[in-house]
Protein backbone atom coordinates (compact mmCIF):
# COMPACT_ATOMS: atom_id res chain seq x y z
CA UNK A 1 0.00 0.00 0.00
CA UNK A 2 1.33 3.40 -0.97
CA UNK A 3 1.48 5.90 1.90
CA UNK A 4 1.05 9.60 1.15
CA UNK A 5 1.77 12.11 3.90
CA UNK A 6 0.22 15.54 3.48
CA UNK A 7 1.39 18.49 5.55
CA UNK A 8 -1.46 20.92 6.22
CA UNK A 9 1.03 23.70 6.92
CA UNK A 10 2.06 23.66 3.26
CA UNK A 11 -1.50 24.42 2.17
CA UNK A 12 -1.40 28.20 2.52
CA UNK A 13 -3.84 29.25 -0.20
CA UNK A 14 -6.01 27.52 -2.82
CA UNK A 15 -3.43 27.65 -5.63
CA UNK A 16 -0.61 26.35 -3.44
CA UNK A 17 -2.88 23.69 -2.00
CA UNK A 18 -3.91 22.25 -5.34
CA UNK A 19 -0.34 22.36 -6.69
CA UNK A 20 0.82 20.52 -3.55
CA UNK A 21 -1.98 17.93 -3.76
CA UNK A 22 -1.32 17.38 -7.45
CA UNK A 23 2.36 16.68 -6.76
CA UNK A 24 1.93 14.60 -3.60
CA UNK A 25 -1.00 12.51 -4.89
CA UNK A 26 0.43 12.22 -8.42
CA UNK A 27 -2.74 13.62 -9.95
CA UNK A 28 -3.02 13.71 -13.75
CA UNK A 29 -2.03 16.71 -15.87
CA UNK A 30 -5.65 17.51 -16.59
CA UNK A 31 -6.43 17.88 -12.85
CA UNK A 32 -8.71 20.91 -12.56
CA UNK A 33 -7.33 22.43 -9.33
CA UNK A 34 -10.65 22.43 -7.48
CA UNK A 35 -12.58 20.21 -5.07
CA UNK A 36 -14.75 18.61 -7.77
CA UNK A 37 -11.65 17.60 -9.70
CA UNK A 38 -10.02 16.27 -6.52
CA UNK A 39 -13.12 14.17 -5.82
CA UNK A 40 -13.18 12.88 -9.40
CA UNK A 41 -9.52 11.86 -9.30
CA UNK A 42 -9.62 10.22 -5.88
CA UNK A 43 -12.96 8.48 -6.25
CA UNK A 44 -11.72 6.74 -9.41
CA UNK A 45 -8.21 5.97 -8.12
CA UNK A 46 -7.86 2.21 -7.86
CA UNK A 47 -4.31 2.17 -6.49
CA UNK A 48 -4.42 1.24 -2.83
CA UNK A 49 -3.14 4.11 -0.70
CA UNK A 50 -3.16 5.48 2.79
CA UNK A 51 -3.36 9.27 2.98
CA UNK A 52 -2.23 10.80 6.25
CA UNK A 53 -3.04 14.46 6.84
CA UNK A 54 -0.62 16.06 9.30
CA UNK A 55 -1.22 19.50 10.80
CA UNK A 56 -4.84 19.82 9.66
CA UNK A 57 -5.25 22.73 12.07
CA UNK A 58 -2.69 24.72 10.06
CA UNK A 59 -4.59 24.01 6.85
CA UNK A 60 -7.85 25.18 8.45
CA UNK A 61 -6.12 28.28 9.84
CA UNK A 62 -4.78 29.14 6.37
CA UNK A 63 -7.80 28.15 4.27
CA UNK A 64 -10.74 28.46 6.65
CA UNK A 65 -13.86 26.63 5.50
CA UNK A 66 -12.06 25.53 2.31
CA UNK A 67 -9.56 23.62 4.46
CA UNK A 68 -12.42 22.01 6.36
CA UNK A 69 -14.02 21.06 3.03
CA UNK A 70 -10.80 19.38 1.87
CA UNK A 71 -10.63 17.26 5.03
CA UNK A 72 -14.30 16.36 4.66
CA UNK A 73 -13.72 15.41 1.01
CA UNK A 74 -10.84 13.09 1.93
CA UNK A 75 -12.95 11.38 4.60
CA UNK A 76 -15.91 10.97 2.24
CA UNK A 77 -13.75 9.63 -0.57
CA UNK A 78 -12.36 7.03 1.83
CA UNK A 79 -15.92 5.90 2.57
CA UNK A 80 -16.73 5.64 -1.16
CA UNK A 81 -13.49 4.18 -2.51
CA UNK A 82 -12.23 1.02 -0.81
CA UNK A 83 -8.72 1.66 -2.18
CA UNK A 84 -8.30 4.93 -0.27
CA UNK A 85 -7.67 5.07 3.48
CA UNK A 86 -7.48 8.46 5.21
CA UNK A 87 -6.10 9.41 8.62
CA UNK A 88 -6.16 12.90 10.07
CA UNK A 89 -3.32 13.36 12.55
CA UNK A 90 -3.50 16.32 14.91
CA UNK A 91 -0.45 15.36 16.96
CA UNK A 92 2.73 15.30 14.89
CA UNK A 93 5.70 17.42 13.95
CA UNK A 94 5.90 15.99 10.43
CA UNK A 95 7.42 18.26 7.75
Amino acid sequence: MKEVRLNGAKMVDKAATHAYLKRKLTLPGYYGNNLDALWDCLSTDFVQKKIIIHKPEAMIKNLGSYGEAIIKLFKEVAEENKYIEVHVDNHTNEN
